[in-house]
């Protein structure tokens, strides 16, 4: 047997062995129908790459099945299958979580934040999102979006008055649209862009260590920041 019918092989085994420990090691499962179970879950990549694995698994019946004797195979894997089996183990196995990938600092703002500090920020800085407090709890989240929304329906009023006008005042229009989503920091970045993709609504999504919406920010991840995430 060739060298790249052996790493496929043992590649696929490992494969297997992982498939085996999502489903607490069913006694009598084949591959396949632990692939076709799997890629109903959300908690794993099965899903992405259900038919791939299918199809692999036809190349591993004919390298183990199909030989003409114990040292020549009728089917030796070429460099393709052998790449892609060995990509789909690493991203199966050990797939990318938010942090460190979107760790960085995130400022939140108090409540009674001023409106013109917000949009001299905003000018300055090209901050986009910002998370919204009072005194420690999280109130919501102001975007350059909804900044625009308020501003055209201020406009609609008349002249638009921004002085005296602070976050909360902002946030009103915000918290109609549901706009964030809290994320763990352990979560999968496969699950962050699932969340954007599920509810088109989600403007941002928020880093805390468990998820909790009053926890110190570890990050903050924009839909542009996983669309672009290379399926693997």
């Amino acid at each position: 047997m060739g060298e790249k019918a052996e790493l496929f092989l043992t590649t696929f085994n490992r494969i297997e062995k992982w498939l085996q420990d999502q489903l607490n090691n069913p006694s009598s499962m084949g591959f396949s129908e632990m692939t076709r179970r799997l890629a109903k879950r959300t908690d794993t990549l099965v899903d992405e790459y259900e038919e791939d694995l299918l199809q692999l698994a036809h190349l591993r019946n004919a390298i183990v099945h199909d030989r003409i004797s114990p040292d020549f195979v009728i089917a030796e894997p070429n460099d393709w299958a052998v790449n892609k089996i060995l990509a789909i183990e690493a991203h199966l196995t050990s797939p990318e979580r938010v942090t460190p990938r979107f760790a960085k600092p995130v400022t939140g703002f108090e409540e009674n934040t001023a409106l013109t500090k917000i949009l001299a920020i905003t000018a300055s800085k090209s901050y986009s999102q910002f998370p919204i407090y009072r005194q420690g709890d999280f109130l919501g989240l102001i975007t350059v979006q909804g900044l625009g929304f308020w501003l055209a329906n201020q406009n609609q009023k008349g002249s638009i008055e921004l002085k005296g006008k602070v976050a909360k005042d902002i946030l009103a229009n915000e918290k109609r649209r549901e706009n964030y989503a809290f994320v763990s920091a352990d979560t999968y970045s496969f699950q962050a862009l699932r969340i954007f993709l599920n509810n088109p609504r989600i403007e941002a999504i928020l880093i805390t260590k468990d998820g909790n919406s009053s926890g110190n920010l570890l990050g903050i991840i924009r839909p542009n920041d996983v669309y672009f995430l290379e399926k693997k």
